[in-house]
């Protein structure tokens, strides 16, 4: 079971949106506030990231070619030629209302950088705990033998925002997705704490992948730590202090985060979905899902889709 992909399918919402961004020093661009993830990678010349009041708190960070930064919780942030230039609103122009990439050209004197810069729309509603750890910027700077896999996926993504042959409306589109899966292996290989420890430890990886394929099962703490390989006692010590709580918590966790997608993404009845994670009635999923969503399975589907 691929729990990093399980994850990330149910947090996605909707398309990314990237721009390919030409600008030419002295340059500033504001990024307001995304709900999910906002992402830039500087494909020639260097940059500089810098906060906005509002936003995350961090110090400014100098970027050069091939580097990528992801703000977790895409708060507003500026990108510039150099801190404390003037600033200019994001506004990417597109060729067509229904692509979500866009082009921005800064005209200027000086150096000429270029930038791919788009945000991922993710669901904040009781966060997963790979969105809760995040950092607030995730700083991946370009170095040899680093991070081949995402080197290759930046080369790829620049070629085809720039040049735009055809079937880039395409390509484009899963470069970008694909992209968000290794800034996030590039950041789990570097830290070794939170979800990161979590899926590196085989006992909470094999827990993690039980409920992940097979969420509708009564798991109880001692049939994960049987599949864990650990005593009920030692197991949940363990994925507590990995994970951050509890095994049944997190299940019960995962079970709403599956239900809300179902409800989302298909037209299945409430007896299915309430069957697909695991509950027995309507009724009892109905009462598990306000206490988790503050609505009701139906309340959830109209306003989903409306």
């Amino acid at each position: 079971m691929d729990v990093l992909a399980d994850v990330l399918t149910a947090l996605r919402a909707g398309t990314p949106v990237a721009a390919h961004t030409e600008a030419h020093a002295p340059w500033g661009l504001r990024f307001d506030h995304v709900t999910g993830a906002a992402f830039h990678v500087v494909l020639a010349g260097t940059s500089w990231l810098t906060p906005l009041p509002g936003g995350p708190g961090f110090e400014p960070v100098e970027l050069g070619p091939g580097d990528v930064v992801l703000l977790g919780r895409g708060g507003p942030h500026a990108m510039t030629s150099e801190p404390g230039t003037p600033l200019v609103d994001f506004r990417p122009a597109r060729p067509s209302a229904a692509t979500p990439f866009g082009r921005v050209s800064l005209p200027g004197p000086g150096a000429r950088s270029t930038i791919v810069c788009g945000a991922y729309r993710l669901r904040r509603h009781r966060p997963h705990p790979l969105l809760r750890d995040l950092p607030e910027v995730v700083h991946l700077p370009a170095a040899p033998g680093r991070h081949p896999g995402l080197r290759a996926m930046v080369r790829l993504l620049g070629e085809e925002l720039e040049t735009r042959p055809a079937g880039a409306a395409v390509v484009a589109p899963s470069l970008v997705d694909a992209l968000l899966v290794y800034m996030l292996r590039a950041w789990l290989g570097e830290t070794s704490q939170g979800w990161s420890a979590a899926l590196a430890d085989p006992v909470t990886a094999r827990a993690l992948a039980a409920i992940h394929g097979d969420p509708a099962r009564a798991w109880t703490v001692e049939q994960l730590g049987a599949a864990a390989g650990l005593s009920r006692a030692a197991f949940a010590r363990r994925f507590t202090a990995l994970v951050g709580e509890p095994p049944l918590t997190y299940l019960t966790r995962w079970r709403m985060t599956t239900a809300a997608r179902l409800l989302r993404d298909t037209d299945r009845p409430l007896a299915q979905v309430a069957t697909a994670v695991g509950y027995g009635s309507a009724f009892a999923f109905a009462k598990a899902f306000r206490r988790e969503y503050a609505t009701t399975p139906g309340g959830y589907r109209s306003a989903a889709l409306s």
